[in-house]
């Protein structure tokens, strides 16, 4: 075996969408294995594919690449098949059904991977999403209940696993409760072991034998550490997954980067402490310098003892074990194949599409006023939303129909719209929720593209997606038109309005 380098443990990102001669150089000369692929590294498929190629011969046999392809609004390479969101596949009532569709799903967005040569994807999301202000996870959670969380995710998983891709399942103990975005600060959920083994953790117990990797969570859980994040904490990710859950996948933290670590312990510190606590990977991209600075951390923790050595050697094994039961390198993605799993994909989106408050489609030839924000920008963790034109593109089956474009949704102030007799629809295409400037508001319909929690804040009928991909838009285009039902049924408790 070959000796323990610093850089088995953690994995970073590249700048561009080709791999330059210096980045090359410093992949090996650090003994990088592993690399996260974002937006920034996508270019045309060819481009990608050719991208995963080099890195490959960089990082060697052992070459561990991921990327997150959830589907709905986190997947980075879109120009695959859409996937639909987890929430949309939770909506679709019959369970057995739901599960049939997620483990299908789960395939064939593991084909679109592994076409690209892809060969871990970190999902799915098991969080169980009980709070309605949640401002990260919403759609991406398979829903409220937990039991069906852990029965669909598992089968979206399997799906992914039986296809040859790594699955990486998230966020632990959980993120589904949280009001606050770990991404911009350090979130807080202030509940027992026993409160958390009631509903978090139960999808994680439900599949610790089956997933091959699971990824942390930067919450803070006073009750079983007043003093560390999740995954800096060695009580959770060691007394709670490994000894008490028995665990045995890797453990990856979730990236160091994001300002509930970066901020309070930086890229160096925290690469240490989350593989002291646990972990067997630290996510550690950013600045050449910062994951510079981690690997040599962690390098100078294993002289100086503060990380032992032989657990960490564990840890690299754990990690080997993955790459040679998921190895990289491309495999042919037929194109009968992807046609087959874009109407898969699609079929997927119409059969969870949902109304609340006896929503009905607007006749073709009514006056019809469509409200929506012009664009919406990426946030880092989620693509960029629906803009205007796209929701414009709704409303083609219908003749009278005034688009009015405004550059910040929730902020819209109600009274200042026209009272001439149009039907009013509100399309909101955004993520965040409507403040007290909306309470009493009727519009006649209200199309929820996105974050469906928003269903509560807009007293009308309302038509939920679950996210914005071609498919979702498709089903919603031919409700509008009269043309197909939306039979779906929330898998999370929203408020109907009448």
């Amino acid at each position: 075996m070959t000796t323990l380098q610093p850089g088995h443990l953690v994995m970073v990102d590249i700048e561009g969408k080709a791999l330059s001669a210096e980045t090359a150089t410093f992949l090996r000369e650090h003994h990088i294995r592993a690399v996260c692929l974002f937006r920034k590294n996508l270019g045309t498929e060819n481009e990608v594919r050719q991208l995963v190629s080099d890195l490959g011969e960089v990082l060697g046999p052992q070459a561990l690449i991921g990327i997150d392809q959830e589907g709905g609004s986190v997947a980075r390479a879109t120009f695959l098949p859409q996937a639909p969101a987890a929430m949309a596949l939770g909506a679709i009532d019959d369970t057995a059904q739901a599960e049939a569709a997620a483990e299908s799903i789960g395939a064939a967005v593991a084909r679109g991977l592994r076409g690209l040569g892809i060969n871990w994807n970190f999902a799915p999301v098991l969080d169980v999403n009980n709070n309605p202000a949640n401002p990260v996870i919403a759609e991406r959670s398979f829903g409220a209940d937990p039991r069906r969380v852990g029965r669909l995710a598992g089968a979206w998983m399997r799906g992914s696993l039986a296809e040859g891709v790594a699955c990486c399942v998230k966020h632990f103990p959980g993120h589904g409760d949280t009001h606050v975005d770990s991404h911009h600060a350090l979130p807080t959920v202030d509940k027992s072991l026993a409160e958390l083994e009631a509903l978090e953790l139960i999808p994680f117990r439900a599949l610790k034998d089956e997933a091959p990797a699971l990824m942390t969570a930067h919450i803070v859980y006073p009750q079983l550490d007043a003093e560390h994040p999740a995954t800096l904490s060695r009580r959770v990710l060691t007394g709670l997954l490994r000894d008490a859950i028995g665990y045995r996948g890797v453990v990856i933290s979730d990236a160091l980067m994001m300002k509930a670590i970066f901020d309070r312990y930086g890229h160096a510190r925290g690469a240490v402490l989350t593989l002291a606590a646990g972990a067997d990977m630290a996510l550690a991209q950013g600045r050449p310098e910062d994951q510079r600075a981690a690997i040599e951390a962690v390098g100078t923790a294993l002289r100086d003892g503060r990380l032992d050595p032989a657990a960490m050697q564990v840890s690299r094994l754990r990690l080997d074990a993955l790459a040679r039961r998921f190895p990289a390198g491309a495999v042919p993605y037929a194109e009968i194949t992807r046609a087959d799993d874009d109407t898969l994909m699609r079929a997927a989106w119409a059969r969870g599409l949902c109304t609340f408050g006896r929503a009905t489609p607007p006749g073709t030839d009514t006056p019809l006023r469509v409200i929506t924000q012009d664009r919406v920008d990426t946030d880092g963790v989620s693509e960029a939303g629906l803009a205007a034109d796209g929701v414009a593109a709704l409303f083609a089956g219908h003749t009278d129909v005034e688009l009015l474009r405004v550059a910040d949704l929730p902020n819209l102030d109600p009274a200042t719209l026209p009272q001439d007799g149009r039907q009013t629809v509100l399309a909101s295409n955004h993520r965040k929720r409507y403040g007290a400037a909306m309470i009493g508001w009727q519009p006649d319909l209200h199309l929820s593209l996105w974050n469906p929690f928003q269903v509560a804040d807009i007293a009308a009928p309302a038509v939920v997606t679950w996210g914005y991909a071609d498919g979702a838009l498709a089903a919603l285009r031919a409700w509008l038109e009269g043309r197909a039902p939306a039979n779906g049924v929330a898998p999370v408790a929203l408020a109907p309005h009448a």
